[in-house]
């Protein structure tokens, strides 16, 4: 293969075939294309872009380059979900022990954070004893036994997926649509799947901003999974405002743990129903949405999907005494402290990025992929746009490793909020669905 001929093709705008595309993945991985060559091609394709065909034949090497998941053949629907993520976005917990109640297996192959807040991974982490490096052979047992596992991607599974998305972290060219449409479908195609719903956030904390460019990516996402005959389908939810009333690695699993309970905030639940009642409808489970969402709402209510959290807590190794005694701390952070409102009201704004960017400095997120994370520190209790509050009431509570550092995020959290005197208009979490 000439490489810099292919290379300068792309540069001047001509489409490549699917065997130079493979051609190029295959090498790539083997290590014969050096980084830069491969960063000048990333830049080629961020400014010229892809054709859908050319996507397509992008993200199929990109998934052959590795292992892919092998399931034996059984009636359970093999199915998935992927966000393109968010503040206090842990739809993921509950979800997938609620689609292993509904009859799906669920081979949730998950991601850790950079930039805001923690990952999938990072909030399972901060579970004892909770394993998320697990061998494809191990994977595909537990699916089959417990019948979902949240883990990371196998070193064999994707492996071009890491080279380009470590070299488009440092060149730039992470918003180019067609790279982030074949680095999250080649994933998700690996996993064997039958259907597939994607949670596409837009909003003030949200990898896409506007409602414009998230329609962009959750189209062609959808165009594509279909193309490769799993049944997809894409939710535009709106990132303005955290999801849920905490933030913060373990502050999130307590959280889903009081939806697996039946408690927790309205709009994690929301969200979650509405994933399954999806990928109810996507795989005829279900002949409506309306229907869906009662049957899926109905299996939350009932506490089956909370034993199917702890049979997949303990199929990963998890140590389940430790876990329920650490649920029972109201804080496992050095220190906590009180943000209160100054005037009677309703909330007007509860920012999404400042809370997020203040999570991630409180040590919760990373700003480099090295970084080590304090999976105790967040923020919990917020009180979200619409609600009333007096005059002292409670706004929101930091979880920080010190006073000082406690004090310091106070200041800034109270620039998160806005109270007015009037009753906001409230727009949908979900504002649209593709596909």
């Amino acid at each position: 293969m000439n490489f810099l001929s292919l290379l300068e093709a792309k540069r001047d705008g001509h489409r490549l075939t699917p065997l130079q595309l493979q051609e190029i993945v295959s090498e790539y991985t083997a290590g014969q294309v050096p980084d830069y060559q491969m960063a000048a091609f990333l830049m080629s394709v961020y400014f010229r872009g892809l054709s859908p065909h050319e996507t397509r034949a992008l993200t199929l090497a990109m998934r052959d380059s590795g292992d892919v998941l092998r399931f034996p053949k059984d009636s359970r629907p093999l199915v998935d979900k992927h966000s393109t993520g968010g503040v206090g976005d842990k739809v993921s917990l509950p979800l997938a022990p609620l689609l292993a109640c509904l009859g799906f297996r669920v081979p949730m192959i998950s991601g850790r954070g950079l930039g805001l807040t923690g990952g999938t991974l990072d909030k399972l982490d901060s579970i004892p004893g909770f394993q998320t490096a697990l061998p494809t052979r191990r994977i595909v047992e537990i699916v089959q036994r417990v019948g979902c596992v949240i883990c990371g991607q196998t070193q064999s599974m994707v492996p071009a997926d890491r080279g380009l998305y470590a070299l488009r972290d440092v060149t730039g060219t992470v918003p180019s649509i067609p790279l982030i449409v074949a680095s999250i479908l080649s994933k998700k195609l690996a996993e064997d799947l039958s259907a597939l719903v994607l949670d596409v956030k837009f909003g003030a904390a949200a990898f896409m901003p506007t409602n414009r460019r998230a329609r962009q990516l959750a189209l062609a996402m959808v165009s594509l999974g279909n193309a490769c005959k799993v049944r997809t389908r894409a939710l535009l939810s709106n990132m303005d405002t955290p999801l849920g009333a905490a933030a913060g690695n373990w502050l999130e699993v307590k959280e889903a743990v009081a939806c697996l309970d039946g408690r927790g905030p309205e709009d994690l639940r929301e969200l979650v129903v509405e994933c399954a009642a999806h990928l109810l409808v996507q795989t005829r489970k279900a002949v409506s949405r309306n229907k869906a969402r009662r049957v899926a709402a109905g299996c939350l209510a009932a506490g089956k999907p909370r034993q199917k959290w702890n049979e997949m807590l303990k199929a990963q190794g998890a140590n389940l005494g430790a876990f329920e005694r650490r649920l029972e701390q109201d804080s496992t952070a050095a220190v906590v402290a009180v943000l209160k409102t100054p005037k009677a009201g309703y909330v007007a704004r509860c920012d999404a990025r400042i809370i997020g960017e203040l999570i991630r400095d409180l040590g919760g997120g990373r700003l480099t992929k090295d970084s080590a994370l304090n999976y105790d520190v967040g923020i919990d209790q917020l009180h979200k746009p619409g609600e009333p509050v007096e005059r002292g009431d409670i706004l929101a509570r930091v979880h920080a490793a010190s006073a000082g550092q406690a004090k310091g995020a106070l200041e800034r959290l109270a620039r998160a909020f806005q109270i007015s005197r009037n009753k906001p208009k409230l727009r949908p979490l979900v504002a649209r669905i593709i596909g």
